[in-house]
């Protein structure tokens, strides 16, 4: 166990550094230091430490699952004393940086065209990169930075959020409500099942295709199903709205979509649209990031951004 009172905290922005780069040698260049200097260093953190820390893979090390552990509590204080000792300024118009975001097809369509206007006009040093999403839970994906903000609908995580700031608990992470929407049945126009009233047993008794971007084999719809004591048959599963719309609308299965989706499927007219015939919550599209990202030159005008995207993409009409 480290000694913190004789620790060198120098040795903490290696660390840091070597988590980010997962490579000692990129990890001294970015410090101004030379290889045996970081290389000394690194051996006496893992003294101080009382574990090996990082171990050598390829061209590069990997961490230990007690450096996995430690990175986040580290990097969180580096950031704030950063931030606390030479704040940096962000002005969108001369910045270069890139931000990393998850979310659904569907989610994407209705934000990025927007997004990319209004950056491509105010920061066009600044670039994106749209990565599935692949998990109702990514807490996981912003603890390690591996992204900088998820989009989505997140039900579990918000009332696990909203019950800890009940409690007082810091949870690290911050949620914007962005927009809220429903889910609709959706079947090719000329289904057997188009023209008639969709009940609950007529429902249960089709055939589903089932939309899962983490790829479970139940979703939010089987959910509700088991709380009425009922189920349907999935027999595909895909992980994008387009997909689904795509194979709807050229077979007998029926799917379920957020109904703001529709329209820009670019097949609307070839689909079915019906209410379902039970009760489902509303989809609430919220932005989750860490507060420690947070800090980061720019993220605080990415959010801004795409809060904006989201008003321009649902502002009533008429």
């Amino acid at each position: 166990m480290a000694n913190f009172r004789t620790l060198d905290l120098n040795l903490l922005r290696l660390f840091d550094e070597l988590m980010v780069e997962r490579n000692l040698t990129r990890a001294a260049h970015n410090l101004s230091m030379t290889q045996p200097a970081a290389s000394n260093a690194l051996r006496r953190l893992r003294d101080a430490m009382g574990d090996p820390l990082v171990a050598r893979s390829g061209y590069g090390v990997e961490p230990t699952p007690y450096a996995v552990a430690l990175w986040p509590a580290i990097r969180t204080a580096l950031e704030q004393l950063r931030a606390a000792v030479a704040p940096v300024s962000f002005d969108p118009a001369s910045a270069q940086a890139s931000f990393v975001l998850a979310m659904a097809d569907s989610t994407a369509n209705q934000l990025i065209p927007q997004m990319l206007r209004d950056i491509e006009k105010r920061a066009p040093g600044i670039g994106l990169r749209v990565l599935p999403l692949t998990t109702r839970d990514p807490r996981e994906l912003l603890e390690t930075n591996t992204i900088d903000a998820a989009i989505g609908y997140f039900p579990a995580v918000i009332a696990a959020l909203a019950l800890q700031d009940m409690e007082g608990a810091a949870d690290g992470f911050g949620h914007t409500r962005l927009y809220s929407g429903e889910y609709v049945c959706v079947m090719r126009r000329k289904h057997p099942l188009a023209a008639r009233r969709l009940t609950l047993d007529t429902y249960c008794s089709a055939r589903h295709l089932l939309v899962s971007f983490s790829g479970r084999p139940i979703g939010f719809v089987d959910e509700a199903l088991a709380d009425l004591k009922r189920s349907r048959k999935v027999v595909l599963t895909v992980n994008q709205f387009f997909t689904a719309g795509q194979v709807v609308a050229r077979s007998d299965l029926l799917t379920v979509m957020p109904r703001h989706f529709l329209a820009a499927t670019g097949i609307e007219s070839s689909l079915a649209i019906r209410a379902l015939p039970f009760e489902m919550p509303r989809v609430h599209v919220d932005i989750l990031w860490h507060r420690r990202q947070a800090q980061r030159p720019g993220h605080a005008w990415l959010r801004e951004r795409i809060e904006q995207a989201a008003r321009s993409a649902f502002k009533p009409s008429g």
